[in-house]
C-alpha cells in the first residue's frame, strides 16, 4: 500500500449483508450436510488461513465475519491486515472455535478472501508499475462483479489505488453515448451543468484533441481521455494545463502503465484491476 493511513475498516451494516447472502447461498434449504453428519456438535477447530504465493492482502473484514455469522464462538485474530503484503506460507487470518462453524464458512469466507485479494494484488502491481514514471494515481471504474462493488472497490484502495464513481448516482461522466444523442461535447456538458446541482462533479469523456478543445471552451471537472496514445496524451495534458483533472483509461496494462503515466496525466483508470484480476491462492488449514 502507499504511504498513507491504515486503510479504515467498512461499516459493518454494510459488508454483514454481502457476506450473509454469500452464506444463505452456499447453505441453501438444509445447511451443511456433510460437514454436520461428520463434524460432531462439540468438536474444536484450530488453525489458519495460509497464503499459497505472494500478493497483497484485501477481504479479511468480510472473511471474519463469515465466520462469526454462523457463530460468535469462533475466535478469529487477522494477522496481516488489508493493504499487506504477502508471501508464500504466511499466514493471514487465525481461528479457533466450533469446528462445523468454521468448516461451513470456509469455502464463503475464501472467496471474498481470494477475489478481494486479487484486485488488491492486481492494483498494486499497476501502482509500482506507474510510480516512477509521474504522479498518476491508478483508479478502478464500475467495472465490477455484481453485489461486490463495495468490497472490490476497497480492496482497490488496499492496493494503493484510489475509487472512481461508486454508481451513476456519485457525478456525473459524460460518455461518447450520451455525446452522440447530445449533439456534441459542448451541448452535453452544458445540458448536465444547468441539471445537477452545485456540488456535483462534471467529467467528459473524448476521443480526440478537437473534442477536448471543445470540452475545454465550455468548462468542465475532469476529461477522460479515452484509449489516446502516449504522444497524443502529453498534448492533451499540455492543452488542459491545469484547468480540469485528466484522467488516461483504455487498455490499461502493466506494460503500458507506465508510458501513460510519463504523459503527465492526474489518474489512470482500468476496469481490468476489477473484472479481471486473477485471485490470489489462499486455504485454510489445521494447525
Amino acid at each position: 500500500m502507499t504511504d498513507m493511513l491504515p486503510l479504515p475498516s467498512l461499516p459493518g451494516l454494510i459488508v454483514e449483508p454481502i457476506v450473509r447472502a454469500a452464506l444463505l447461498e452456499d447453505l441453501g434449504r438444509a445447511g451443511d450436510l456433510t460437514t454436520d453428519s461428520i463434524v460432531p456438535a462439540g468438536a474444536r477447530f484450530s488453525g489458519a488461513i495460509v497464503s499459497r504465493q505472494s500478493g497483497t492482502v484485501a477481504g479479511t473484514q468480510a472473511a471474519a465475519l463469515a465466520f462469526g455469522l454462523l457463530d460468535p464462538a469462533v475466535t478469529v485474530r487477522v494477522l496481516r491486515p488489508d493493504g499487506s503484503p504477502i508471501a508464500p506460507g504466511e499466514a493471514v487470518i487465525a481461528l479457533d472455535g466450533p469446528a462445523r462453524a468454521i468448516l461451513s464458512a470456509e469455502r464463503v469466507a475464501l472467496n471474498l478472501l481470494c477475489r478481494l485479494s486479487g484486485v488488491a494484488t492486481a492494483t498494486a502491481s499497476l501502482v509500482e508499475a506507474a510510480r516512477p514514471h509521474g504522479k498518476a494515481r491508478i483508479v478502478c471504474t464500475r467495472k465490477t462483479t455484481p453485489g461486490l462493488r463495495i468490497l472490490e472497490k476497497h480492496a482497490v484502495r488496499a492496493g494503493g489505488g484510489a475509487n472512481h464513481r461508486f454508481g451513476l448516482d456519485d457525478a456525473v461522466l459524460i460518455k461518447d453515448n450520451h455525446v452522440a444523442v447530445a449533439g456534441g461535447v459542448g451541448p452535453a456538458i452544458r445540458r448536465a451543468r444547468a441539471s445537477v446541482g452545485h456540488l456535483v462533479k462534471i467529467e467528459v469523456e473524448v476521443d480526440t484533441l478537437a473534442q477536448l478543445e471543445e470540452a475545454l471552451a465550455v468548462g468542465t471537472d475532469a476529461v477522460l481521455l479515452d484509449n489516446m496514445p502516449p504522444e497524443t496524451l502529453r498534448h492533451a495534458v499540455a492543452m488542459i494545463d491545469g484547468r480540469a483533472v485528466s484522467e488516461a483509461s483504455g487498455r490499461i496494462t502493466r506494460d503500458t502503465v507506465g508510458a501513460v503515466a510519463a504523459s503527465g496525466v492526474d489518474l489512470i483508470s482500468t476496469g481490468w484491476i476489477t473484472h479481471s484480476a486473477p485471485i490470489v491462492d489462499l486455504g485454510l488449514d489445521v494447525a
